[in-house]
């Protein structure tokens, strides 16, 4: 018996011991500063210090590559200088004299980390690393970053060198949108020349579904990571600065997200409502959304909707022209308006002739015939 007892106890404590998590909890992660974002709808599933200021390494050579993209043709080429290969940390080693396109350049910068390609190109797209980090500066200022201030294309610490959680996804979800840029982070080794760079992203090989998109490390920076990953047309960007356990985080914040939110169809296709015709060849005449829009939600979310439409309509109307509007509402907050439109053109009748009484009438009565459904 107390043999038996003692196996209870050791299994009550050993029970205890157990990490407790809460169903649909956000994952616990060990970074300074987080963010989860969803650029499509710009909203924010996850946020930890998203807008401290703070040193950003390599993951600096995001905005690297969205100027370089910008301003410059992938097949132009780009002498190198021999102080474009003096540069410390990572390279994708570079040989002076020697001419490489830019687009080889960009894969050396994102899959390498080149700190080489960095200057290489900066040097090229602006004529200086000082004229290079004012167009990094003016992008920063038209993307509307709040935290950002950048003096170098590479991501070495500086004074004047730092961002945000929150800016580096706002600067990621613009490069996301360039084919190019989506192509070369989401590839995971290229060759140029006699030499094969790997992408030092392991998210691309350890997690389904991600398709970028670059690290960062510095001893002052710590550990820096910014990743998006797709599943079911849902596109999501992660980052972590200063966080000594990235992959994990990133991984468990990814499968919390895709397992707690999902898209639903905020209207339902087709017509939506009739209204009565006043003086019309029809009495009636449907409506429409504009569009059907795909709402990210989470999955217990109530959606409602706020409907303003006219009780009737005089004629003529015309198909295509907008009749009123809807507002989508997930748990009481606005997410979406959509525009009504009329489903077909209702000529005037000219046969009918009514007095302003008579026509008050009309209309009281086609509204309380047909009033409309939503």
């Amino acid at each position: 018996m107390k043999k038996f007892i003692a196996a209870l106890v050791c299994l009550f404590l050993a029970m205890a011991c157990l990490p407790r998590t809460n169903a649909g909890a956000v994952p616990d992660n060990s970074a300074y500063a987080a963010i989860l974002f969803h650029p499509d709808s710009e909203t924010v599933l996850f946020e930890q210090n998203d807008d401290a200021r703070c040193l950003i390494a390599s993951t600096t050579k995001i905005m690297t590559a969205l100027v370089v993209l910008e301003n410059c043709s992938l097949d132009e080429k780009v002498t190198v200088e021999p102080e474009h290969t003096l540069v410390e940390g990572s390279s994708m080693y570079l040989k002076p004299g020697e001419d490489y396109t830019v687009e080889d350049l960009l894969y050396g910068l994102m899959l390498a980390s080149g700190n080489d390609a960095a200057l290489a190109l900066a040097c090229h797209a602006a004529g200086s690393v000082e004229g290079f980090a004012r167009l990094m500066n003016q992008k920063a200022e038209e993307l509307g970053l709040q935290n950002s201030s950048f003096e170098n294309p590479h991501g070495l610490d500086g004074e004047k060198h730092y961002s945000s959680a929150r800016d580096l996804a706002i600067i990621t979800a613009a490069a996301m949108e360039n084919e190019t840029f989506r192509k070369i982070v989401s590839t995971r080794s290229h060759t140029v020349g006699d030499i094969t760079y790997y992408n030092n992203n392991k998210l691309l090989r350890d997690y389904g579904g991600c398709v970028g998109v670059k690290t960062g490390y510095t001893m002052k920076a710590g550990r820096s990571l910014v990743s998006a990953a797709e599943r079911g047309g849902m596109l999501l960007i992660c980052v972590t600065l200063n966080d000594p356990d990235d992959w994990r985080d990133h991984m468990a914040l990814y499968d919390w997200a895709f397992s707690e939110y999902t898209y639903k169809n905020a209207l339902p296709y087709g017509e939506f409502a009739r209204l009565p015709v006043i003086s019309g060849l029809k009495d009636s005449v449907g409506v429409e959304p504009w569009q059907v829009p795909a709402i990210l939600v989470k999955n217990d979310s109530e959606i409602t909707l706020s409907v303003e439409l006219p009780r009737f309509v005089y004629a003529e109307v015309s198909e295509g022209e907008k009749a009123g509007c809807v507002t989508v509402n997930v748990d009481g907050k606005p997410a979406a308006i959509v525009d009504l439109r009329f489903t077909e053109s209702v000529e005037k009748d000219e046969a009918i002739r009514l007095t302003p009484w008579e026509r008050f009438k009309r209309a009281w009565y086609m509204a309380n015939k047909y009033g409309y459904s939503y």
